[in-house]
């Protein structure tokens, strides 16, 4: 087992990876930046190491001071958490070029997926059902090509850049005299945003949901799936509200593509946490990538499942072997988390400030997964999300109602949260049927407010 971890994020997954350590013995360092100090984790970690000012150029994404730390505390290995340089292929290489264990897969499999036509190539070949659209980038030469290709796969199509990501670096073309344009488009976009102007064509499915497949696979062949989420409550990409099981799913379906990913888990030579992210529409997933770290939204999956994630990457890490099979993974009842931002409910403008009051939820079933606290300042530097509220319950029914009674419970004064929109969704009652689109709360946003 590994003996120290320096933990290369901050927040509440920050002090996730730490409790995760705890249970198994590992020592922490945590790794943050000076408007980070009084952060919780840092507080309980055995060492703490100030790595840069609050700019995370210059601290969470300064990587000779987080290798300089791990050197410094002999760390065997860096956890770096969830966004950041989570998905880092460079970052990964050098943390093992340097003699310790990235918590995560190798270099080349990050490269690989986080290639979108590249990752997408694998998967086909896996058997794993993908979006018809190009086999691999365009050629903005070939107009004549691009062209007949939208129209045989049929419009509308989306333009997506290949290293693209967070709802970046795509473009949806409904008519022919539009395509070419947004291909040069989004090219530019690409090469601005990615460094990387290709770009490739899929079909725009135009009513999805999208839902995701967690896995695990270590370094000895041995993979399995977790189930599926439902992430479909989203906000100009980004999910507010998620739950597992997704709604109306079958076992059938969870088996065939739950199989299917751990199998391509198993021929790309991946190991660790990872996700597979589908678009599904009229009974079909459609693969749309593949995030290659632990989620934010991984506690639904924990509260099914009973399987620790955290502890399972770092055993991976370590060289362990999974410490569950497939058969003995239970499916039971449905979990819902919701995230809560420090921002306005109407605005979705970040509101940074000292936290003058808080009171976590409780009662049966309910998790807090937070870094904040009574008189902690939440910085303006970094992203909004100050903790996630998760309830799980018997049957779906009960776990809303559940995290009703868990919303009305939780009190944060002093700064404006989305607290509100959440209590607004939960209590919406196309939201309480199950089954919405990614475009549902989009659009409910933009209706007028009832007086």
């Amino acid at each position: 087992m590994l003996e120290k971890v320096l933990i290369a994020n901050r927040g509440e997954i920050a002090l996730r990876i730490l409790r995760a350590c705890r249970e198994l013995g590992i020592q922490t360092v945590a790794a943050y930046s000076t408007a980070d100090r009084d952060q919780k984790h840092v507080r309980l970690a055995d060492e703490s190491v100030c790595i840069g000012p609050p700019s995370s150029v210059d601290s969470y994404l300064n990587v000779p001071a987080i290798i300089s730390a791990a050197e410094v505390t002999d760390a065997d290995a860096i956890h770096p958490g969830y966004g950041f340089l989570s998905e880092n292929a460079d970052f990964a290489e050098r943390v093992n070029n340097s003699g310790f264990v990235f918590i995560g897969p190798s270099a080349e499999v990050i490269r690989t997926m986080g290639d979108k036509v590249a990752a997408i190539r694998e998967m086909k070949a896996a058997g794993v059902p993908c979006v018809p659209g190009s086999d691999g980038p365009l050629n903005p030469e070939e107009t004549d090509r691009n062209l007949r290709m939208a129209k045989d796969i049929g419009y509308p199509v989306i333009i997506k850049a290949a290293g693209g990501g967070g709802g970046r670096g795509m473009r949806v073309v409904h008519h022919e005299r539009t395509l070419l344009e947004s291909i040069a488009m989004t090219r530019t976009e690409a090469k601005s945003s990615f460094n990387n102007d290709a770009v490739y064509m899929e079909k725009y499915l135009e009513n999805p949901r999208h839902v995701e497949f967690q896995i695990l696979s270590d370094k000895h062949g041995n993979a399995v799936h977790l189930g599926e989420r439902d992430c479909s409550m989203q906000r100009r990409h980004q999910k507010v509200v998620e739950e597992a099981p997704a709604p109306g799913i079958t076992d059938k379906q969870r088996k065939f593509i739950g199989n299917r990913c751990a199998e391509a888990c198993k021929r790309i030579g991946y190991h660790g946490a990872g996700t597979f992210e589908f678009l599904y529409e009229d009974g079909e997933f459609y693969f749309i990538e593949m995030n290659t770290r632990v989620q934010v939204e991984h506690p639904i999956t924990e509260l099914i499942t009973g399987v620790d994630i955290v502890k399972e990457q770092l055993m991976i890490a370590a060289n362990e072997k999974l410490s569950i099979a497939q058969k003995d993974i239970p499916f039971r009842g449905h979990a819902i988390e919701c995230r809560i931002n420090a921002e306005d409910a109407k605005t979705f403008m970040p509101c940074p400030g000292k936290i003058s009051r808080f009171h976590a939820p409780g009662g049966p079933g309910v998790r807090v997964d937070s870094h904040v606290y009574g008189g902690y300042t939440v910085p303006p530097y970094y992203d909004s999300m100050i903790g996630k509220l998760i309830v799980h319950a018997d049957d779906r029914d009960t776990a809303i109602r559940r995290m009703l009674g868990a919303l009305s419970e939780i009190v944060i004064d002093g700064i404006r949260t989305n607290l509100d929109l959440h209590r607004d969704i939960l209590s919406d009652s196309e939201f309480q049927r199950g089954g919405l689109n990614i475009h549902y709360l989009e659009k409910k946003l933009k209706k007028p407010a009832v007086l």
